[in-house]
C-alpha cells in the first residue's frame, strides 16, 4: 500500500499543459501515448462481450485518498486543472475557474466540477476489475499518474454516467482524439478488456487525430 500511495503522491511532475484556442494555457492530465502507440495498445487489447455488473459497488474503489497534507485526490484535480486556484487550510478551494473540456463551458465554483474517471468505475469492473484486490481498485479510482482523472463540469459527467465511448461521446468533438487516447491508454494500463463497438468507436475517435 505504501508504494501505491507513492507512486500517485509523485504524480503533480507527469502534468502537462492544454492550450486553449484562445492561446490560455491550463493544466490537464497527463499527456496520453501518441495516436499510433494508441492504436497498438487498442489492437492488443481483449474483446469480449462485457462482464456483468453484479455486486459492483462505489466502495469496492475507495476514492478520494488523501494525496499530499491535507488534500485529497478530488482536491489534487481541482488544484491540476483549474486556472488561479487558491485553496484554504483544508485544501478546499477558494477561488479559481474550471475550463471543462467535454463541453467547452468555463466553471467558476468548485461545487459544480465533478471528477470523472476517463474509464468509469462501473465499466472497469465489468472489464475486469471484480477480480482484483481492494487495493488495485483503489489505486485505480485515485491514479493521476496516467490520464485517468480530469475535471469536468457535472452535468458533462452525469451525462456520461458509465457510458463507454460506443455509447457516449465529449460534446466538444475537438478532444475525441485525446479522450480516446486516454480512454486507451487507462485500458491498457490496467489490462482492462473491451466490447466490440467500444473498439470500433475508439477506432473511430483516433482517426480524427
Amino acid at each position: 500500500m505504501r508504494r501505491i500511495t507513492a507512486v500517485l503522491t509523485t504524480a503533480a511532475a507527469a502534468v502537462t499543459a492544454w492550450t486553449l484556442s484562445t492561446g490560455q494555457a491550463m493544466a490537464y492530465p497527463p499527456t496520453p501515448p501518441s495516436a499510433s502507440t494508441a492504436a497498438t495498445q487498442l489492437a492488443s487489447l481483449t474483446v469480449k462481450a462485457e462482464g456483468s455488473s453484479t455486486g459492483y459497488s462505489r466502495d469496492k474503489f475507495p476514492h478520494w485518498i488523501i494525496q499530499s497534507g491535507t488534500c485529497d485526490t478530488r482536491e489534487q484535480v481541482l488544484k491540476r486543472d483549474g486556472s488561479g486556484v487558491t485553496v484554504d487550510s483544508s485544501c478546499q478551494p477558494t477561488a479559481g475557474r474550471w475550463y471543462s473540456v467535454y463541453d467547452s463551458t468555463w466553471v467558476n465554483d468548485s461545487s459544480d466540477v465533478d471528477i470523472d474517471h476517463i474509464v468509469p468505475l462501473s465499466e472497469a469492473w465489468k472489464s475486469g476489475a471484480s477480480t482484483w484486490t481492494t487495493a488495485k481498485r483503489q489505486e485505480f479510482a485515485n491514479n493521476l499518474t496516467i490520464s485517468q482523472l480530469i475535471a469536468v463540469t457535472a452535468s458533462s459527467n452525469r451525462s456520461k454516467g458509465d457510458k463507454d465511448p460506443s455509447e457516449w461521446k465529449p460534446t466538444n468533438t475537438s478532444v475525441h482524439c485525446i479522450y480516446a487516447r486516454e480512454w486507451i491508454w487507462v485500458k491498457y494500463t490496467y489490462k482492462l478488456s473491451l466490447q466490440s463497438a467500444e473498439k470500433t468507436a475508439l477506432t473511430q475517435m483516433l482517426a480524427t487525430c
